[in-house]
């Protein structure tokens, strides 16, 4: 059977390629699916440990069966990770992947839309790029120590935007069932974000200040924690990408099996 293997981030750079299709046995799983690609691209093999997989666009465990034509997403270190199930956002939900950077003023627009006369608090929190790195994901600490104590200049995001968008929407649903804020916008750029933009808004609306505050931050360190979602930070004469490896469910739930 033939499986199309998504790569991203670090791993893309090193397979100089988004996508490769690689013939597999009959019976072969997505464990045997990775050894194929490390097989191709030695220098993949190191980041194992660190690596969630995704099957069709859902989260799936190294041992589960595949089928000929499925996709394997290999989920790199990231801000990323999470389960199925998640009903499309209706109108009190904004889920969305957008084009870096994001525009000023974004957070104020949304919550014009989310808000109602029901609401006593508004949270809007904006992530921006900062001068300072962050923590290098498995691998590219070497790279990391070559650009240290230099000036961020920029953050490039990459994400995979199908399971991401889920991601989101598992996310908003978990703070409306935790802190009853039902009303939420979750939105992340795609792309380059130079120093001080923008690149993620989060907007909660609720009656009182405390669910809303509660739900912005959950919101906010989920979102880092599980989604799909690569940063790398530029700097004049390169680039690190930063992340640690997915989480594939929330605070409390059980493992994912396999992970």
């Amino acid at each position: 059977m033939r499986i199309r293997i998504r790569l991203f981030a670090r791993q893309r750079e090193i397979a100089g390629a988004r996508e490769v299709a690689v013939d597999l046995p009959d019976g072969s799983t997505v464990g045997d699916a990775w050894a194929a690609i490390a097989a191709l691209h030695p220098a993949l093999s190191d980041g194992r440990p660190y690596v969630r997989f995704a099957r069709n666009g859902k989260y799936a465990g190294a041992e589960e069966s595949l089928q000929d034509g499925d996709e394997v997403a290999c989920i790199p270190p990231v801000s990323g990770g999470a389960d199925d199930g998640v009903e499309p956002p209706g109108p009190d939900r904004i889920l969305e992947l957008a084009p870096a950077p994001l525009p000023p003023g974004l957070g104020g627009a949304l919550a014009q839309r989310l808000a109602t006369p029901a609401d006593g608090a508004v949270v809007i929190f904006e992530g921006r790029t900062r001068a300072t790195p962050g923590t290098p994901a498995p691998g590219e600490e070497a790279e990391a120590r070559r650009h240290a104590g230099r000036r961020v200049l920029a953050l490039e995001y990459e994400a995979f935007e199908p399971l991401a968008l889920r991601v989101l929407g598992e996310i908003a649903q978990a703070a409306a069932d935790r802190f009853g804020v039902a009303r939420m916008a979750i939105v992340h750029a795609v792309g380059d974000v130079p120093l001080g933009e923008v690149s993620v808004v989060v907007v909660a609306c609720a009656p009182h200040r405390d669910a809303a505050f509660d739900a912005a931050r959950f919101a906010m360190d989920e979102t880092k924690a599980r989604a799909p979602i690569w940063k790398a930070e530029r700097f004049a004469d390169g680039h690190v990408w930063i992340g640690r490896p997915a989480e594939t469910g929330l605070p409390g739930d059980e493992p994912t099996a396999g992970q």
